[in-house]
């Protein structure tokens, strides 16, 4: 997998749900629920710019390809489970669907984060 495209992919979506939330969903959504979209644009906007900035560390820089690897998959799998769960329940009063059971996906979101950048910071030679 190309974590430079990855990472730009987030960036992009990002831009788009920013623009989103400012936009179509002011005009449906209460305050504390546009807070949460926007909560989860920036979480987006952060680890996707934190996974593009781990693709320009040189692999002579790393201890560990594989825990290196494995940090880049934590982010990503961290800002999906974050991010994704916010944006559905932030957005659920607009849907017939139950999505209550996604607040136990965002703080396992936020493990994911936790544990890549902690896989990142014990993978990089001092």
């Amino acid at each position: 997998m190309n974590y430079i495209r990855v990472s730009i992919i987030l960036l992009i979506v990002a831009v788009i749900t920013g623009a989103f939330g400012a936009h179509a969903l002011k005009k449906v959504l209460e305050t504390d629920q546009l807070t949460a979209w926007h909560t989860a644009v920036e979480y987006q906007f952060y680890h996707g710019l934190g996974l593009l900035l781990l693709c320009t560390i040189p692999e002579k820089n790393v201890k560990s390809e594989k825990r290196w690897l494995l940090a880049k998959r934590f982010l990503l799998v961290g800002t999906i489970l974050f991010c994704g769960s916010i944006y559905f329940l932030s957005t659920q009063s607009l849907s017939e669907m139950p999505m209550s059971f996604l607040g136990l996906v965002t703080p396992i979101g936020g493990l994911f984060f936790i544990a890549g950048w902690m896989l990142a910071l014990f993978s990089v030679k001092s």
